[in-house]
């Protein structure tokens, strides 16, 4: 089964890179929507996503894999930073902004700019907290024709953040956690009374209730 996917990949490597990178950024907006609310698909943002995953995304990061091979050879540490710290200052902020403008355009939003004037700096900061790491190992381990098919792999969870943060979040890390991970009902009732006070005690100069005869 692998060897006959490694075939497929050499012989058709485009096609398959993209399809499989397109499907699996899509994926990433729909495990986003079955966690956050299974009861009321947005089917048209799924598609949205997709488009521009297909149309943009598994197209620029297969030739952009490509070109920075053929501009830094090999996998020497010397190669990798560089290919690593090009990708992280080009490569990424371009991907997010057309993520955050293309999904946008095709909704028919009046403002493309909005989502990316108010998520695109947490959003880029939230990268750095992921990307460095999954293409360090892409540049360093993985053979160049299944680049694109492993970052794709990595974008799953990266939309699934993404897809997150446009819809409900902020582009933070911590937004995404707190959705993630929400806090249990006896922990937020806590909160609840910290923030209220008067929950706990009670007013000034109300009488203190009477011991039972």
């Amino acid at each position: 089964m692998r060897q006959a996917f490694l075939r497929h990949v050499r012989r058709f490597p485009w096609v398959t890179n993209v399809s499989l990178y397109g499907c699996l950024f899509a994926g990433g907006d729909f495990v986003h929507q079955w966690f956050s609310h299974r009861e009321d698909m947005d089917w048209s943002h799924t598609r949205n996503v997709a488009v521009v995953a297909f149309s943009f995304h598994g197209n620029f990061n297969f030739f952009w894999m490509r070109f920075l091979e053929r501009r830094f050879p090999g996998n020497s540490a010397g190669m990798v930073v560089r290919k690593l710290f090009l990708d992280q200052t080009t490569a990424a902020p371009l991907a997010t902004s057309v993520f955050y403008t293309g999904v946008s355009f095709l909704e028919g939003k009046e403002d493309i700019m909005e989502d990316w004037r108010e998520k695109f700096l947490n959003t880029y900061k939230t990268g750095l907290m992921f990307w460095p790491f999954m293409q360090l190992v892409n540049f360093a381990l993985v053979p160049l024709y299944v680049r694109t098919t492993f970052t794709g792999c990595c974008a799953f969870v990266w939309a699934t953040f993404l897809c997150f943060s446009r819809q409900s979040g902020d582009g933070t890390a911590g937004a995404a956690l707190a959705w993630m991970f929400p806090p249990k009902e006896d922990e937020a009732e806590s909160t609840k009374h910290k923030a209220d006070p008067e929950v706990e005690a009670p007013k000034e100069g109300a009488a203190a209730p009477k011991p039972p005869q």
